[in-house]
C-alpha cells in the first residue's frame, strides 16, 4: 500500500469549478478545495479508487491534496448541503421581489404524474427532507404541517414565534403526512386517533432526534415534529445569555452538594435548556446524576435519563422514588406537578441531594406561594430551597433593519419610560426573514435563599410581601432587566409587553 502524507484541515471550504458536474463528484468522492489561492482536488485514501477512475474522466489538471478521514468528511458534509441548497432552489418558484422565499409545489405537479399516487414517489421524500432541512438551516425548534379546508399550511417556530413557511395544496397534505408517519413507524391507516412517535434524520453528517405527534382535526391531521437537540449542542453556563451577575450566582449555587435548586417560567422559556446546561457544568465521572423528564428533549451522554410513561404508571413521583435507591449524588426532576412529587423532591434535597426542577410560576417569589399550596411547610422550604431562577426568552431586534420607534407619552408613563427615550422597533429584511428578530436572549431574576428571606418566611408565604421584601433586599427583576433591554435597543416595546413588561 502507499504511504501518502495525509493532512488535516478542518477548515477547508467547498469550491465549485467551472464545467464540473458537481454531483457526480459527490458521488464518486471527489471533492474540490481552494488553498492559498490555488484550487485542489481533494480525495480520501479510503475512497481513493473512486476518485482517481472520475479525474481521469475530466479533461482539468488539479493539484491532489490527500485529507485525513476527519478532515475528508467535513469538506464532503459542505458539498452535501451545496447540493441540497441548489435542489431546494429547484423546488422554489421565483421569490417575488422583498417577499419571503416559500416552498411551491406547483413545480411538483407539473412535472411529476405519479406525485399523487404514492407517499413513496421521491418528490414526496424530497419534499419532507427539504422540510428538515430547511429548519435547520432557519434555527427552528418545531414544524407545524397543518391541514384547513382547501389547503395545507406548513409553518416553523423560529425564535419562539410561528412563522408560516408554505402553503400546499390539499391533495399533497396527507401524502407528505403519510411519509411523515412511514418514518416514524406509525400506523399510516390510522387518521381517527392521536399517535406520538420519534424519528431520526441525517443531515450534514450530523443526526437529529425528531419528536413526532399527529392529531386528527376537522379537516384532516395535522403534524407537529419537535427537533430535539443532542448533548453537544447543550450551551455552557456562560453561552446561555444571562447577564454575567446572574451567571456568576449560577456557580456559586451549583457549589453545593445538597438543596434544591428550581428554574420557573412558561412554557417555551427555555427552561430544560437552563437545567441541561446546569447538568453538563455539573457532570463529572465521580457523579451520579440521574433524570426524570417528560419527555426526553436533549439526549446527554454522561447522564442517566428517564423518560416519564404514565400508561405503565411510571410517573415522576414513582421514577423519583426508584431514582433515590440508584444512590443519586444529583437528580433531575423534569417538572413539579403535584403535591406527591413536590414532597419527595424536598425530601430528596433534605437528605444530601442536589434536586434541580422546575415549576410553572409567573415569577421567582410567586415559586415559593406555590409550594405552599402544595403543602409543603415554610420551615422545609427554606432549609430545602437553594435558589430560584424566574426566566423568559426575549427576542432580540434585527440589527440589520431595526427602526426608531416614536411612542406616545401616555405609553411612556404607564410603562415608567422616560419620554424622551430612545426606542427601536421591527421592521423586517432578508437576513432576519422578514420578522425582524434575530436570536433571542436569556433574562431571569434570581431569588437566593438568604438568612433574611427565612426569618421572613417564618411570618408568611404572601407573594406580594416576599416580592416586596426581595425587591428591597437587591433583587433584580424580570422587568427590571426588559426595561434595560428596551432602552439598550436590544428589543422592542411590543416584545417587551409580550414577554411581561408590566407583570408587577
Amino acid at each position: 500500500m502507499i504511504d501518502l502524507e495525509l493532512i488535516h484541515d478542518t477548515n477547508l471550504e467547498a469550491y465549485e469549478p467551472e464545467n464540473i458536474d458537481i454531483s457526480y463528484a459527490i458521488k464518486n468522492y471527489l471533492l474540490f478545495t481552494k488553498k492559498d489561492g490555488k484550487v485542489y482536488a481533494a480525495i480520501s485514501k479510503k475512497y481513493m479508487q473512486n476518485a482517481f477512475l472520475y479525474l481521469s474522466k475530466l479533461n482539468q489538471n488539479f493539484e491532489i491534496l490527500f485529507l485525513d478521514e476527519d478532515s475528508f468528511e467535513r469538506l464532503y458534509n459542505r458539498f452535501l448541503e451545496i447540493k441540497t441548497d441548489k435542489e431546494l432552489a429547484l423546488m422554489k418558484e421565483e421569490p417575488k421581489e422583498e417577499e419571503e422565499e416559500e416552498f411551491s409545489l406547483t413545480e411538483f405537479l407539473r412535472t411529476s404524474t405519479d406525485i399523487l399516487n404514492s407517499e413513496e414517489s421521491a418528490p414526496i421524500i424530497k419534499f419532507v427532507n427539504g422540510l428538515f432541512y430547511q429548519a435547520i438551516k432557519k434555527r427552528a425548534s418545531d414544524i407545524h404541517i397543518e391541514t384547513h379546508e382547501y389547503k395545507g399550511e406548513v409553518r416553523f417556530r423560529i425564535d419562539g414565534v410561528l412563522v408560516k413557511n408554505a402553503d400546499l395544496d390539499k391533495r399533497v397534505v396527507n401524502l407528505i403526512i403519510s411519509r411523515i408517519k412511514v418514518i416514524s413507524n406509525l400506523d399510516i391507516s390510522e387518521k381517527r386517533v392521536p399517535q406520538d412517535g420519534r424519528t431520526q434524520v441525517k443531515i450534514a453528517g450530523k443526526t437529529l432526534d425528531v419528536r413526532v405527534s399527529v392529531l386528527p382535526t376537522y379537516y384532516g391531521e395535522r403534524v407537529v415534529m419537535r427537533i430535539l437537540m443532542q448533548s453537544e449542542d447543550i450551551p455552557s453556563l456562560g453561552e446561555l445569555g444571562f447577564d454575567e451577575d446572574l451567571t456568576k450566582e449560577f456557580y456559586k449555587l451549583l457549589h453545593h452538594s445538597h438543596g434544591m435548586i428550581l428554574v420557573t417560567g412558561p412554557t417555551g422559556s427555555g427552561k430544560s435548556t437552563t437545567l441541561h446546561s446546569f447538568l453538563q457544568e455539573l457532570a463529572s465521572p465521580d457523579k451520579n446524576i440521574i433524570t426524570v423528564e417528560d419527555p426526553v428533549e436533549y439526549k446527554a451522554e454522561n447522564i442517566n435519563q428517564i423518560q416519564v410513561n404514565e400508561k405503565v404508571g411510571l410517573t415522576f413521583a414513582s421514577a423519583l422514588r426508584s431514582i433515590l435507591r440508584q444512590d443519586p449524588d444529583i437528580v433531575m426532576v423534569g417538572e413539579i406537578r403535584d403535591e406527591e412529587t413536590a414532597q419527595i423532591a424536598i425530601r430528596a434535597a433534605l437528605t444530601g441531594h442536589l434536586v434541580l426542577s422546575t415549576l410553572h410560576t409567573n415569577n421567582s417569589t410567586a415559586t415559593i406561594t406555590r409550594l405552599s399550596d402544595m403543602h409543603i411547610e415554610p420551615f422545609l422550604i427554606s432549609s430545602s430551597i437553594l435558589g430560584v431562577l424566574s426566566q423568559r426568552l426575549v427576542r432580540l431586534l434585527c440589527p440589520y433593519c431595526k427602526e426608531e420607534d416614536i411612542i406616545a407619552e401616555d405609553f411612556a408613563n404607564e410603562y415608567k419610560i422616560e419620554p424622551n427615550t430612545r426606542l427601536y422597533k421591527a421592521k423586517g429584511c432578508k437576513k432576519c426573514n422578514y420578522t425582524g428578530y434575530l436570536g433571542r436572549k436569556a433574562i431571569g431574576e434570581l431569588l437566593v435563599m438568604d438568612e433574611g428571606f427565612k426569618e421572613i418566611l417564618k411570618d408568611t408565604t404572601n407573594d406580594h410581601i416576599l416580592r416586596e421584601y426581595a425587591k428591597k433586599h437587591g433583587l433584580i427583576t424580570l422587568q427590571d432587566r426588559l426595561k434595560k433591554m428596551l432602552i439598550n435597543g436590544e428589543t422592542s416595546l411590543d416584545e417587551a409587553v409580550r414577554i411581561g413588561l408590566k407583570d408587577e
